[in-house]
């Protein structure tokens, strides 16, 4: 594939390092996003999906290499983070001088009705609910998500991932996606990429249409590809 211009691109990055003491977890990484992807980051435990993610968020400075991130980018972690003495429409709001799209992003993930609601009234699924809406009201060309429906049940999770792609369609925005669930990456991003041994070490493009489900023509086939890149055996 052509390189792509650099202002076709969201996230560029060469020779992404970082050691914590004498474990190096990443060594040397390479990885581009362009503007309006989906890329879904996997890898084992400890190979360093989200030190990389955070790296790119600017929340750590002992990172070595080159990279260039938009400055438009809002991260949504696996906890929502949001601060339990602050109303729901105040926790959006952290850092946007707009008032109406805070409202306006609470809106499109479904909670108007729980602005002034505290964190502590509020479900699992919609406080992740929440957090999205804090990075939509920053009006993102990029989202970095660590894990972002992780801790949630099976069918909130889900939910949440219709809501993503429903946002995607309609804002338009690149995202990286950190993820543990082969499924989850086949269900959302354009490219499935491994992280392992510090490199990103296979780029598979998942060009199945949208909607997108497990039992679509294709989907097994790719999943299948996936966890042998990911060295998992299939069952037998």
């Amino acid at each position: 594939m052509a390189p792509r211009p650099a202002s076709d691109l969201v996230v560029h990055a060469r020779g992404v390092r970082r050691s914590f003491g004498p474990a190096t977890v990443l060594d040397g990484a390479d990885l581009d996003i362009a503007r309006g992807e989906v890329v879904a980051l996997l890898g084992g435990s400890g190979s360093g999906k989200s030190t990389l993610l955070r790296i790119l968020a600017g929340l750590d400075a002992d990172a070595t290499g080159d990279f260039t991130v938009d400055r438009r980018h809002a991260v949504v972690f696996q906890e929502h983070r949001l601060l339990p003495w602050k109303r729901v429409i105040d926790n959006v709001a952290l850092g946007v001088a707009d008032r109406s799209r805070c409202t306006g992003a609470l809106a499109e993930v479904g909670l108007a009705d729980r602005a002034k609601a505290w964190p502590a009234e509020l479900s699992g699924g919609q406080a992740q609910r929440v957090a999205f809406a804090r990075a939509l009201a920053r009006e993102p060309e990029l989202l970095l998500l660590d894990e972002p429906f992780g801790a949630l049940d099976a069918l909130t999770r889900l939910r949440m991932q219709e809501l993503f792609n429903r946002l995607r369609s309609r804002h338009g925005f690149a995202a990286l996606l950190v993820t543990h669930d082969v499924d989850e990456a086949l269900l959302l991003a354009d490219r499935a990429l491994v992280l392992d041994r510090g490199v990103i070490a296979a780029d598979l493009p998942v060009t199945l249409d949208h909607p997108r489900a497990p039992d679509a023509p294709g989907f097994g086939a790719l999943r299948r590809q996936l966890l042998d890149l990911l060295g998992v055996p299939l069952a037998r």
